[in-house]
């Protein structure tokens, strides 16, 4: 069902439970795909609702289209340890949104599991992260009428997609998408990946700049084994296209290249 995240009207006691809650698309468990956990059983809870519009998003329903139910922290915990797994992933969209991220992060370092965070890394939150993936998007993730997102139910882009629907994002998403504050103070606060997504070439430039700029900031070394490139594609068929040129650049430049393995093994179906 649709997640309403910013009701018109709510009670007293609805906005208290929903600071305690979380907006949960999906939990389940299956191997981390991507970085260099990449093959590690976990239990994934991806929180819906982002404050970007990437489009080439592969998880539309957090995002354009935030669908699923608002569930308490206890909830999701004791969900999380029905599965035989030391490893959580919180992701979504963006779940660094949500004030209740943080005591869910408290409560899961409690009863020792490993965390990972996935974000956008535009928001910084003082809780504690086993490791902090963090995915800056690139000039080449900006929506626009003519660079659609995929929808819902379709394989291939949407090219009738609504112009209405995408314009408003394409300004919001650009002035959004770097925050290098937040940044900084993920890779000073945490053990930290920082993970693009690689349309092609065109996207080496721009990794290299906010590299340059990011480590003018930060206390803490950025060395290029924790820089991964990552090719886009949410079907198998679109990783094949990319995933060589992407393993070419990544060889030439000295970063790390990572697969997307949920796509490898399972191609785009959800709950993977």
């Amino acid at each position: 069902m649709p997640v309403e995240l910013t009701p018109s009207e709510s009670t007293e006691s609805d906005t208290r439970a929903r600071s305690e809650s979380l907006p949960i698309n999906e939990l389940f468990y299956s191997l981390q795909g991507e970085g260099r956990l990449a093959g590690v059983p976990s239990v994934f809870v991806r929180t819906s609702g982002c404050n970007l519009r990437c489009w080439f998003c592969d998880s539309y329903h957090t995002s354009w289209e935030p669908t699923g139910d608002w569930r308490s922290v206890d909830a999701i915990l004791e969900d999380i340890a029905s599965h035989d797994a030391d490893h959580v992933v919180l992701t979504g969209g963006e779940p660094l949104l949500h004030d209740a991220a943080v005591p869910l992060l408290e409560r899961l370092d409690d009863c020792g599991y490993h965390v990972t965070v996935e974000t956008n890394g535009t928001i910084y939150r003082d809780a504690p992260i086993d490791l902090a993936s963090v995915s800056p998007k690139l000039a080449s993730s900006t929506p626009t009428p003519d660079r659609p997102p995929a929808g819902t139910d379709d394989a291939e882009r949407d090219d009738d997609a609504d112009p209405d629907a995408v314009e408003p994002w394409t300004d919001r998403h650009e002035e959004r998408r770097i925050n290098l504050e937040a940044l900084a103070d993920l890779i000073d606060s945490y053990d930290a990946q920082l993970k693009f997504v690689v349309t092609g070439e065109a996207d080496l430039p721009e990794i290299t700049a906010l590299l340059d700029r990011l480590r003018s900031r930060t206390d803490t070394p950025i060395p290029n084994s924790d820089v991964l490139l990552m090719p886009e594609g949410t079907t198998r068929e679109q990783l094949d296209e990319r995933r060589n040129a992407v393993a070419e650049l990544a060889m030439d430049r000295g970063f790390r290249y990572t697969p997307r393995l949920h796509v490898d093994l399972w191609d785009d179906a959800a709950g993977r």
